[in-house]
């Protein structure tokens, strides 16, 4: 585990139970999609803004793990300013270009939406460790342990692959055929990777084939998961996050169903 992981795994949020961080993601998120306005958006994300405080993440920490929603918001907005719904004063009109007062009304509404349904969505995830998460499936959502069991084999592999990644890649360096052909070379080694991944696949269901995992008897875990106080607070801090940006959003007149009758 590296040194990122570690701090981000050691807050007082990475105690809680992952069930809470994706009952708090859905609930944020949820409101959110279901409305486009600048209003709900703004609020939600200046209340997360103030959650994010507890999660333990240091502010180098958050820039490295959520740049790509930074980057991607923006990209979103300028494709919503140019070929969103023309309404008011027209600023721009080339071909298929329409830059409006609507479209960029649009346009600011989806950068504040997309950050304020993203954000959380990767701050809470980052201190979860994946063995707590598959507890969490198991014992509190009561998913089939089976099904649990091989998705964390399976995320535990993550790492493994990307080690095999880079020794593949010094490999064909050391025997000098990693010079030219940058095509070439990504093909090649995502076949020898995915052969790789294959086999060990394979090795490692007959390994937790043989240790009973795959029993159909009532399974025990190692470590209980816990659902108290500290979960449903976040949760209804996820909730309450909901309810204010939708209030505002009413309140204020800006509240947009897009699913109601255009």
């Amino acid at each position: 585990m590296t040194l990122v992981e570690t701090r981000a795994r050691t807050g007082a949020m990475s105690r809680i139970n992952p069930v809470a961080k994706l009952a708090a993601s859905a609930l944020i998120a949820i409101p959110l999609i279901l409305t486009l306005d600048m209003v709900s958006a703004a609020v939600a994300l200046a209340l997360e803004c103030v959650l994010f405080l507890f999660a333990g993440v240091g502010w180098q920490e958050f820039w490295a793990r959520t740049w790509p929603v930074w980057l991607a918001a923006p990209l979103t907005g300028v494709t919503i300013a140019l070929y969103g719904e023309t309404s008011g004063r027209v600023y721009v009109e080339w071909l298929l270009v329409h830059v409006s007062d609507g479209s960029l009304a649009l346009a600011g509404a989806t950068v504040l939406r997309v950050l304020a349904i993203a954000l959380p969505s990767v701050v809470l995830f980052v201190t979860v460790d994946p063995t707590d998460l598959a507890d969490g499936l198991g014992q509190t959502m009561r998913l089939p342990a089976r099904f649990v069991l091989g998705a964390l084999a399976g995320l535990r592999m993550v790492g493994l692959f990307l080690d095999d990644w880079r020794a593949l890649e010094l490999a064909r360096r050391a025997r000098g055929v990693a010079d030219r052909g940058r095509i070439r070379r990504f093909v090649g080694m995502a076949f020898a990777l995915l052969v790789l991944s294959i086999r060990r696949g394979a090795k490692l269901s007959t390994a937790m084939e043989a240790r009973g995992f795959g029993a159909p008897v009532q399974r025990t875990w190692a470590r209980p998961a816990r659902f108290g106080r500290q979960e449903w607070m976040l949760v209804i801090a996820g909730a309450s996050i909901s309810a204010l940006a939708i209030l505002a959003a009413v309140s204020t007149g800006a509240w947009n169903f897009i699913l109601g009758p255009s």
